[in-house]
């Protein structure tokens, strides 16, 4: 049994909002060398599925880490959180240039990994504003240093 544990099943909260602009779009296609034009090129991308550039799937779920700050605080006390990793993550919609993403997260499981360390893990959801589909859904792992 954790401290944790009163909060399985439990919101932890909603981050803020984002925006997710093209500079931020392209920039992330630069740093990670994909750059497909359903994201980088608004004229061909205007032709395409989503009548837009839209965000790739991999910024979409790196958004996680900073949004994830905004809740932390509820878990309570401890030195430090290392991603752990991910055990499930789906995108479910596109994210065009310019949406605003907040997200959302819950406990879903607590293990104890030894006497100052607990495993928690988070159940997420990435909403787009004005969007009924979310953008992703992630079980996402965290270890905590207690």
């Amino acid at each position: 049994m954790t401290r944790f544990d009163h909060l399985i099943g439990k919101p932890l909260g909603s981050s803020r909002w984002v925006t997710v602009d093209q500079t931020r779009i392209d920039t992330f296609a630069d740093v990670t060398e994909d750059r497909q034009f359903i994201h980088i090129d608004p004229q061909a991308a205007a032709k395409g599925p989503f009548g837009t550039t839209v965000a790739h799937g991999f910024l979409t779920l790196s958004l996680l880490s900073t949004l994830a700050y905004d809740v932390m605080p509820a878990l309570g006390p401890y030195d430090s959180s290392i991603n752990y990793g991910f055990d499930r993550v789906r995108f479910l919609a596109a994210v065009p240039s310019d949406a605003r993403l907040r997200a959302h997260f819950s406990v879903r499981e607590v293990t104890e990994k030894g006497p100052d360390r607990v495993l928690v893990a988070l159940a997420t959801r990435m909403e787009v504003e004005g969007q009924e589909t979310p953008a992703l859904l992630a079980d996402w792992l965290v270890l905590l240093h207690l």
